[in-house]
């Protein structure tokens, strides 16, 4: 009976969480008694209205995360100038206090339970430097993007090329930098791999250079090639004449000189501009009789060498020597006759 109303008791003095609660109850029936039952069903029906609760926090969380992130979007939009507004930090800080909505929220779950904040913030603090470790990479695509943010090498909608990959900015959040490339497809890059590469941004100059090279044949007048290129840059009016196109020759190949076409066009014209400039230079150089020289080859054909003729017999050494000396009998006498 002492054992009983001392598991009573603990169960009367657990604080009014609902783990707790349940914790308790379990141990009072382990220990049996009649009223432990009741208890310990209390206690179940506490942790039921506990999670009810929780999740319905856990829901207005989300709910209240996106309103606000809504919100921050449009109270940025109305901040800014009008017809002009700035996706990227429209869409950064929506980000922003949407995680931030959802960071409270869970804590408020957690009290919910019966898991106290000063108890997550102990563990925390013991488990900081695995914590620091596991979380270094999201870690540094926040800081990343902070980073973008304040230097803004892009901005949502400009064409850049990263890390080999060129698309249109669609997004810039907390961790990453979302892209459309020319197929219509997402291509989702960490924010901090995106500032540790090299960013070429397509948009952000007004004008742009265009650089056409034309192959011509030795044989053909430079000057005229030349002119003939500058006249189709000059007829046509989307090309800028301040800087004024520039037409040079540039390079001596194997079979064929490069005449280059240098010329600037607006931003929005330039690919449209670029792609009939060249088609106009090839049909004006073949219309002018300056058609486009195929590589070719010279065959150099060198005369057989002569077939080396039959060796003589070699003789015996003794015979060659008797060639050399004169005959007996052909040897004049000592009388002189």
């Amino acid at each position: 009976m002492t054992t009983h109303a001392l598991t009573l008791a603990s169960l009367a003095d657990t604080p009014p969480e609902p783990l707790g609660t349940v914790r308790a109850g379990v141990q009072a029936v382990i220990g049996g008694g009649p009223d432990n039952w009741r208890l310990f069903l209390e206690a179940v029906g506490q942790l039921a209205v506990s999670l009810v609760i929780a999740a319905l926090i856990l829901g207005f969380t989300l709910w209240a995360s996106g309103w606000a992130a809504g919100l921050v979007r449009r109270a940025l939009g109305q901040l800014q100038r009008p017809g002009a507004p700035d996706a990227t930090l429209q869409g950064f800080m929506a980000s922003l206090v949407r995680w931030v909505i959802i960071v409270v929220g869970l804590m408020a779950v957690l009290e919910q339970l019966g898991v106290r904040a000063t108890s997550i913030l102990a563990v925390l603090g013991a488990a900081s430097l695995a914590i620091g470790l596991a979380l270094q990479g999201a870690l540094s695509n926040v800081a990343a993007g902070v980073m973008i943010l304040i230097l803004r090498p892009y901005r949502v909608g400009h064409v850049v090329e990263i890390n080999g990959k060129v698309g249109t900015v669609k997004r810039l959040d907390l961790f990453m930098t979302e892209l459309s490339d020319p197929d219509n497809l997402d291509i989702f890059m960490p924010n901090g791999k995106v500032f540790g590469d090299t960013i070429i941004n397509y948009s952000s100059p007004a004008n742009r250079r265009m650089e056409l090279h034309f192959s011509v044949d030795y044989d053909h007048d430079l000057d005229q090639a030349r002119a003939i290129l500058l006249g189709c840059a000059s007829a046509d009016p989307r090309i800028l004449q301040a800087p004024e196109p520039w037409c040079q020759v540039t390079a001596l190949g194997d079979s064929a000189v490069t005449v280059t076409l240098r010329a600037w066009a607006k931003l929005d014209v330039y690919w449209d501009a670029r792609f009939e400039l060249v088609q106009r230079g090839g049909e004006a150089l073949q219309a002018a009789g300056l058609a486009h020289p195929y590589p070719h080859q010279t065959a150099v054909e060198k005369p057989p060498k002569p077939e080396p003729g039959p060796k003589a017999p070699s003789r015996p050494a003794p015979e060659r020597a008797r060639e050399g000396r004169p005959d007996a009998s052909q040897a004049p006498s000592q009388d002189g006759s």
